[in-house]
């Protein structure tokens, strides 16, 4: 086996628990390799760091899949892990496992792929050369896992269509493995009704992660007139109409995703307190706002604006400016929730940045809530990247 040996002051992350080794953290590798190969990782001084599949077409040069030097990356671990992965989402899910991430990359110690469960359908993202060779095995391991807590999988479709395998050498791809079947799956979540397109929705298909954030706005919705921004397929919409909402207006800039929302909302019979706007949110809300419009609940919940390191300070930009706007089109009293699902767009500058928007505003924020992503995609505090989601909810009040 090929081995990398580090460059002394080097694997800061990988010491602290991370499993990423970058390009320029490797002073040498010793021995043959091809890339997605399993190879040794020691420290300069000789100490065993574990094992990891490499790639030379990634700045993440090595994932981790074992710190032990006696355990081979084989199909036991693999079982091991989805084992453990799907025992963590019954565990703190409780009877909430209808639909929620099953697989979420490195917090579950298997790098680079996720899986989503809607009812009876896996949707897979494999994004790194090293895990695709681990996939088929992590699929039929996750199809007994389930089935031996009596779910019987109906069908598996892949959405390996992220540009981030180009970086990998990796063509993109999406398809059926094993059987076809109708990619348009109902789903039920916080007692909503929804249809997922698992072939052309974005991602996977539909975000799980925002599930309880949904809830908890949903809660302070009846009787309100609420505007949802990037509603996607309607989701925030759908759980603050379902709530007793007055009113519902929902703006996506996607006329696909708009229609699909309109659809969700004859599904759970509250079109009638709901119109839809097709619009560029950016273009919109200053439209709104000069023609004097306010609602009781604004909510927020755009795109990763941030999506490198360097894109940062753009981003900032772009959330401040949604937010200010946001901020003046809710009622005196009324709330708004908003959100970050960048991880690069760190807990500290989104909060800055709320700040920020709120004095240029002159609007006195009252926090509700901080809250984060799902627990079925949860946080490994080792690994930063598996930390993304920040969700706020305020009430907000005019200065006086």
């Amino acid at each position: 086996m090929a081995k990398a040996v580090l460059k002394k002051g080097e694997g800061r992350y990988l010491k602290r628990g991370g499993l990423w080794i970058y390009d320029n953290e490797i002073a040498q590798i010793a021995g043959s390799y091809a890339n997605g190969d399993i190879i040794d990782v020691e420290d300069f001084d000789g100490y065993y760091m574990g094992k990891g599949y490499i790639n030379d077409n990634s700045v993440i040069r090595i994932r981790m899949m074992t710190r032990r030097s006696s355990e081979a990356v084989d199909r036991a671990l693999i079982d091991e892990r989805v084992e453990r992965a799907v025992t963590y989402r019954w565990d703190v899910m409780g009877e909430d496992v209808n639909s929620c991430r099953l697989i979420f990359g490195e917090a579950d110690y298997l790098p680079g792929i996720t899986v989503d469960k809607f009812e009876d359908i896996l949707v897979v993202e494999s994004l790194t050369l090293g895990i695709e060779r681990y996939k088929a095995d992590i699929i039929d391991s996750l199809i007994k896992a389930l089935e031996r807590r009596s779910v019987k999988v109906r069908g598996v479709y892949e959405r390996s269509d992220a540009k981030e395998r180009i970086k990998e050498g990796l063509k993109r791809c999406k398809g059926f493995i094993g059987d076809e079947f109708d990619t348009m799956v109902p789903i039920t979540e916080n007692g909503v009704k929804y249809m997922v397109n698992v072939e052309d929705g974005q991602k996977t298909g539909f975000f799980l992660d925002q599930k309880y954030n949904r809830r908890a706005v949903a809660k302070l919705c009846k009787n309100k007139t609420v505007l949802d921004c990037f509603t996607h397929t309607g989701s925030f919409a759908l759980n603050a109409a379902c709530a007793g909402a007055e009113h519902v207006t929902a703006v996506d800039a996607s006329q696909l995703a708009i229609d699909q929302a309109k659809d969700n909302a004859v599904l759970n019979n509250v079109e009638g307190i709901m119109d839809f706007i097709c619009a560029d949110v950016f273009d919109l809300l200053p439209a709104l706002v000069k023609d004097g419009s306010k609602y009781d609940v604004v909510i927020l919940d755009p795109p990763a604006f941030a999506k490198s390191r360097g894109s940062v300070k753009n981003a900032t930009k772009g959330y401040r400016e949604i937010n200010m706007q946001g901020l003046r089109l809710v009622r005196d009293g009324g709330f708004f929730a908003t959100c970050s699902c960048s991880h690069f767009m760190t807990q500290e500058l989104f909060t800055k940045m709320i700040g920020e928007a709120a004095r240029m505003t002159h609007k006195r924020l009252r926090q509700v809530e901080f809250r984060t992503q799902a627990p079925d995609h949860p946080i490994l505090w080792a690994a930063d990247e598996s930390y993304y989601l920040k969700f706020y909810i305020f009430q907000v009040c005019e200065e006086k």
